[in-house]
């Protein structure tokens, strides 16, 4: 199978920083012509929740649970390290300002714009009980044989 220019981006980590590396690694080679594919999962959804809360009467009292600790959207993501009990964020996204580096919600906006393929994993998905309706919009929804065939045609694919 002859590779394209094709990248694909596993979003393992809800890390801020990890999150904006690989928002802009997707951008960037989009703005190259590359067709780009991001697979989020697990802690990587994170970044893909809504700011405000939905309503989901159909959660377990532990998919609740679960929901609650997680960080809801990039506003609220930490840091993978200097993370200084929240101090670490504010003071990230100050600089990032400062150098006029878009923001993470911004990030996301472009990839759109570009027609990045950003995908949900369905079964982490499941696992950490969230519901499409609590991700942002234009999203795909799919499992691990998606990203795969995704894979197979890329002659890039990161693990963040």
């Amino acid at each position: 199978m002859a590779q394209t220019d094709k990248k694909t981006i596993v979003l393992f980590s809800g890390d801020l920083d990890k999150v904006l590396a690989a928002f802009v690694i997707a951008n960037g080679a989009a703005a190259m012509g590359d067709d780009v594919t991001m697979f989020f999962t697990f802690w990587g959804l994170n970044a893909l929740r809504r700011d405000h809360k939905p309503a989901t009467p159909d959660k377990t009292p532990l998919q609740r649970m679960f929901a609650t600790m997680m960080p809801r959207g990039p506003k609220k993501l930490a840091m993978s390290r200097m993370n200084f009990a929240g101090a670490g964020p504010v003071l990230m996204k100050r600089m990032m300002r400062a150098n006029h580096v878009m923001s993470i919600d911004e990030m996301i906006a472009t990839a759109k714009e570009q027609e990045i393929k950003m995908i949900a994993c369905t079964m982490s998905m499941d696992v950490m009980g969230l519901r499409a309706e609590e991700l942002i919009d234009g999203l795909e929804f799919a499992g691990v044989a998606t990203y795969l065939g995704e894979a197979d045609e890329a002659n890039v694919n990161l693990f963040i």
